[in-house]
């Protein structure tokens, strides 16, 4: 009788990717899921830029805004594996639209202390941290579902066009909520935005997959707060897997996205004449870079979900992002945000997809937990390694310094990588 731990299939065997462009595309449900999770990570983006800004107009607040950058990931490395464990015995659907419904309420209830000025710090923690748990809620399930809507054949290009969705809805974001916060005010801009998550919420009631049903049951394990560390040790033996969650970890913890938050003064240090417009531009250019990488890479099938192929991207953004720590040239910098924003969506979806093909499937849920842990919730300290070092070493230094730390990380991961696929064709 099989382990339940036997793996989908054998760790040094190639994985399949499609041959088709846009293969995932094909797939009539997941044409549907591409839109509805884009309009909903737009909300996402949309409730950031009104409350960021009326808490700041409101509290001026360092310290807040610090906290909203911490209750936002920090979920994701408590929460993960545990939320994992949920969409491995449970229907995702209903997994996402709970979370789907937490966004609507915190949108909601910023829509209510903003427009009767009764707002006070805690109630904007306890929303911070309501809004950052949904997310951690949303994403094992996610990736479970789009596994089940088009199988391990196309989940490459799944997994590529899903990131691609987030990062349309990033892009969008920003534009559409200085529109409505301009156009209806805070408010009744945030109402609207709730109402944007309805889509992928009443698309989840109609669609048929749960997550499991390509696959069938699952056995069923307890589920536990320790199983973060119980899944290490299971896993220990399958190198692919274990040197995608290292990537995804050492990444997000080295450079993440914390370079984002010091992005006005990389503008300011380019000797621009409009600051606020360069700043907003750079963050495009990153954004873009990212959508166009997906579109391009999911249309000429260039790159197969390799543990090779993950770490070579890596390794080019460890690059890009040290040469744009040091670029005097305001054009130069933008084609660098723009290359490394491609870069880093295709190494993390490579190893995105690596983990959900390699996992078992008993595990797949609190596998995919294990990998936004690593993936995500490590990027509540990239605001040490780049923000904090950079306020002692300047944020250029401290850039350049993290990315380059994350590089020799990289090559050990890909001689670790080397020697466990020349060790599987000696055996």
């Amino acid at each position: 009788m099989p382990s339940t731990l036997e793996p989908t299939r054998t760790q040094n065997s190639p994985i399949t990717t499609q041959k088709v462009a846009f293969a995932a595309l094909q797939h009539r449900h997941f044409r549907g899921f591409f839109i509805s999770t884009m309009l909903a990570m737009m909300a996402d983006n949309i409730e950031h830029v009104i409350s960021y800004w009326m808490l700041f107009q409101k509290f001026q607040s360092p310290v807040l805004a610090g906290f909203a950058v911490i209750s936002h990931w920090t979920p994701f490395l408590f929460l993960s594996v545990y939320f994992g464990g949920l969409a491995d015995r449970h229907d995702c659907r209903r997994l996402i639209q709970i979370a789907q419904v937490m966004y609507m309420f915190v949108s909601a209830a910023w829509a209510f202390f903003f427009f009767t000025g009764s707002i006070e710090v805690w109630h904007a923690c306890v929303l911070l941290v309501i809004h950052g748990v949904a997310g951690v809620f949303w994403t094992p399930a996610e990736q479970l579902i789009i596994h089940d809507i088009v199988g391990p054949e196309d989940l490459a290009s799944a997994v590529r066009l899903n990131a691609t969705s987030r990062q349309l809805g990033i892009l969008f974001g920003p534009a559409v909520g200085g529109g409505l916060l301009l156009w209806l005010g805070p408010s009744a801009g945030l109402v609207v935005n709730a109402l944007i998550y309805l889509p992928f919420t009443i698309w989840l009631a109609i669609v048929p997959y749960t997550g499991h049903t390509r696959e069938g049951a699952v056995p069923r394990r307890a589920l536990r707060w320790r199983d973060a560390f119980d899944i290490m040790r299971e896993i220990a033996d399958n190198r692919p897997i274990v040197t995608m969650i290292v990537l995804g970890g050492a990444a997000s913890l080295f450079v993440g996205n914390a370079f984002q938050a010091n992005m006005p003064e990389f503008a300011h240090d380019l000797g621009t004449g409009k600051a606020d417009f360069a700043y907003s531009a750079l963050l495009a250019a990153n954004a873009a870079g990212s959508v166009f990488g997906g579109f391009v890479l999911d249309a000429k099938a260039w790159l197969p979900a390799s543990a090779r192929s993950a770490i070579a991207c890596a390794i080019l953004w460890c690059l890009t992002m040290t040469a744009f720590a040091f670029s005097k040239s305001y054009p130069l910098s933008l084609c660098l945000l723009f290359v490394a924003g491609a870069l880093n969506l295709s190494f993390y979806s490579i190893a995105q997809t690596i983990v959900q093909l390699e996992a078992p499937m008993a595990l797949r849920g609190r596998l995919i937990g294990l990998f936004s842990m690593s993936a995500y919730g490590l990027r509540a300290f990239s605001g040490f390694t780049v923000g904090v070092v950079g306020g002692l070493i300047g944020i250029h230094w401290s850039l350049a310094l993290s990315s380059m730390i994350l590089l020799a990380v990289t090559v050990a991961l890909l001689t670790f990588a080397s020697r466990g696929r020349r060790a599987g064709e000696l055996g």
